[in-house]
């Protein structure tokens, strides 16, 4: 009588754990770099909201408001502790909004980082990716590389 032998060998199992360990290798910080621009997508968000009021300001006043280097109210999110204004030289001059990510929280890559969002024209556009922002450009969405 002939036994057949049933089940995996050593060196087959060996094999699987070995392509699970390498697919492991490249997703993980892959996955981190997701998880980083999609907490930074929420300070994108939270800045629109100022761009859109700061435009309107602009566009009725023709100044921007005297709010030097102060915050939006209580403006925060899950990831984002808050966001700020700095008016630049002159009342009509550059103004720049800031969001500051939480220190505790968020992806290691991007904690107590800033974005910053920029108009030279009165608000008719925006830009987020000048030099002045400390979170690299991997981790901005798309739209602010």
């Amino acid at each position: 009588m002939k036994l057949l032998q049933k089940g995996f060998t050593l060196i087959e199992l060996m094999i699987v754990v070995a392509i699970i360990g390498i697919l492991a290798a490249v997703a993980i910080p892959a996955y981190q770099d997701y998880t980083a621009r999609a907490q930074v997508t929420e300070a994108v968000e939270l800045l629109s909201g100022g761009k859109t009021a700061m435009a309107e300001y602009y566009a009725d006043k023709g100044v921007w408001p005297l709010a030097s280097s102060s915050t939006m109210g209580n403006t925060i999110g899950k990831y984002v502790a808050g966001i700020g204004i700095t008016v630049g030289a002159g009342i009509s001059g550059p103004l720049t909004l800031r969001a500051t990510m939480k220190a505790t929280g968020v992806n290691t890559l991007i904690q107590g980082m800033t974005l910053f969002l920029k108009t030279v024209d009165g608000g008719k556009n925006w830009s987020c990716s000048d030099n002045t922002a400390t979170i690299l450009a991997r981790y901005r969405p798309a739209a602010c590389r």
